[in-house]
């Protein structure tokens, strides 16, 4: 009983230590000013759709200094490839790969089985942000950006570098948050939306009007 007793405060602890260093991270990371020291990294995340086109409209206002940039998109999604290709062939100096994991969640997809495919989603997620470290991740709702998300976040809390998190929530978000948006709404390093009364039923949420 002695040792299954030290084992478990020894696992409470580590737990604590670690919901310790997210809130650490979290609450510091609107500080951290990436790209003072050069190009700024940016892991871009795409849904299908309408998603993917909003998120290019953002990339159009980004300076040339957000370099790489790491496109991310669902295995399933057979449309956002060719849009960000066409997208960054129009700029004279283009830095890009596309990168594809399993989709964390599909249209009408029962919550159970979401929770499967997201965990699975985070599986690969992990390695891929590991890999690229990106300094940012930009996201605009689809469910595929919540793994990528918790990912960078993993590399903050492990203290191997802090990776800002901007979400910016969709146009047709009016009243209510998107339920990706509930999910990183405090986790996000910066959260914008696009109409005011999103702004002042989330106080943490930045508004500058219309964005896309």
């Amino acid at each position: 009983m002695t040792f299954v007793s030290g084992a478990a405060f020894v696992a409470l602890l580590v737990i604590l230590l670690c919901f310790i260093r997210l809130y650490f991270v979290v609450k510091t990371g609107s500080r951290y000013k990436p790209g003072t020291k050069g190009s700024i990294a940016v892991l871009v995340v795409a849904g299908s759709g309408g998603h993917t086109m909003e998120i290019l409209r953002l990339m159009e206002c980004l300076s040339a200094a957000y370099t790489p940039r790491y496109y991310v998109i669902a295995d399933t999604d057979k449309m956002s490839e060719e849009k960000i290709c066409t997208f960054e062939s129009s700029k004279q100096q283009s830095q890009f790969t596309i990168c594809r994991i399993p989709r964390s969640r599909e249209v009408h997809q029962s919550w159970t089985s979401s929770v499967v495919s997201t965990l699975n989603a985070l599986r690969y997620s992990i390695p891929l942000v590991f890999r690229l470290k990106p300094d940012m991740v930009l996201c605009n709702g689809p469910g595929t950006c919540v793994p990528l998300c918790v990912a960078g976040l993993l590399l903050g809390i492990l203290g191997m570098k802090k990776v800002q998190i901007v979400y910016v929530e969709s146009i047709c978000r009016v009243q209510t948050l998107s339920l990706t948006g509930k999910i990183l709404y405090p986790i996000s390093d910066y959260f914008f939306v696009q109409w005011s009364a999103l702004r002042d039923r989330y106080p943490k949420s930045i508004y500058l009007g219309r964005l896309v």
